[in-house]
């Protein structure tokens, strides 16, 4: 799993949407002005977004785009998922058959840990916890829902 600019700046528009939930649609170019972003890259990202029913679209003069769930009932896997595919941290573990010491192999169960401890911390944070923790102007992190556990 790689996170690159796709979901970094994907999650960033969902929160500027996850903002103004209840307010009405926004405009790719608003959301471009207040995150500094480009128009053309979050035009890119919208789409898969939609496909994946996290986004609704709106026309008209008012028109824009919306979330199409509650910024509660969205979480960061949701965004990363779509915009990243899903993947493990090695081939191995999604097709163990890609390397003969998949069997053996003393580190194979260290990445199939770190990808599911991965995925179910990107589960566990909502857009609404990320909006939350930025409105009360606490520093942009999020406390880890989901330690490592022992193997």
């Amino acid at each position: 799993m790689k996170i690159t600019t796709r979901s970094r700046y994907g999650t960033r528009m969902m929160i500027e949407l996850a903002k103004h939930y209840r307010q009405g649609p926004l405009q790719i170019g608003e959301i471009s002005k207040r995150q500094n972003l480009s128009v053309k890259y979050l035009e890119q990202l919208i789409i898969p977004l939609k496909k994946a029913g996290l986004i609704k679209s709106v026309r008209g003069p008012k028109g824009g785009h919306i979330l199409a769930r509650p910024p509660e009932e969205i979480t960061v896997w949701d965004v990363v998922s779509v915009l990243e595919g899903i993947e493990a941290l090695t081939p191995c573990i999604v097709k163990p058959e890609l390397c003969e010491q998949s069997d053996t192999c003393p580190t194979r169960d260290v990445w199939v840990l770190l990808t599911k401890t991965i995925e179910n911390c990107l589960k566990s944070i909502t857009l609404a916890d990320l909006l939350k923790k930025m409105e009360e102007g606490e520093e942009p992190t999020v406390e880890v829902k989901c330690p490592l556990k022992a193997i």
